[in-house]
This record gives structure tokens, C-alpha cells and sequence, in this order.
């Protein structure tokens, strides 16, 4: 009896770097690697420190801070 499908160790790295390097929702790599939530959120168990995924939250919000203010002046330059 197989276990389901096995994917590569970089594959892995991949996915979890989608999310806690470049801000990415689980939800939305999974969909997009055809893969479920539960298995990505182990693989970033495994593969992340704590420490390494809250600083790159804490990045994430900063930078979605960063590009709404970036949109704002923006406007306001247009205007």
C-alpha cells in the first residue's frame, strides 16, 4: 500500500520559501503546487526554525505596510 505521492526535497524547500520569504498565503501555494495545506504547513514545521518564519512574517507585514503607503504617494503625486 503506497502512501501518496512523494515530492522532492528541493520541491519542498520551494514551497515553504514561498511562504516565508516572498509573503505568500499556505492556502494559496498549496493550490497553486497541488498540494494540501496540511502537508505544507509540516513541511515548513520541518524546514523552518521558529525564529526564521517569525522574522519573515514580521517582513511581510512590514513590506505590505511599505507597497499600501508606496500606492497612497502615488495617487497623491498623480492627483
Amino acid at each position: 500500500m503506497t502512501k501518496g505521492k512523494r515530492y522532492t526535497e528541493e520541491f519542498k524547500v520551494e514551497a515553504v520559501k514561498q511562504i516565508t520569504e516572498r509573503g505568500y498565503s499556505v492556502q494559496e501555494v498549496a493550490e497553486r503546487a497541488g498540494i494540501s495545506t496540511k502537508s505544507l504547513y509540516h513541511w515548513r514545521s520541518q524546514l523552518s526554525g521558529n525564529k526564521v518564519t517569525r522574522q519573515s512574517s514580521d517582513d511581510a507585514v512590514r513590506i505590505a505596510k511599505l507597497e499600501a503607503e508606496l500606492e497612497r504617494v502615488t495617487q497623491e503625486r498623480d492627483i
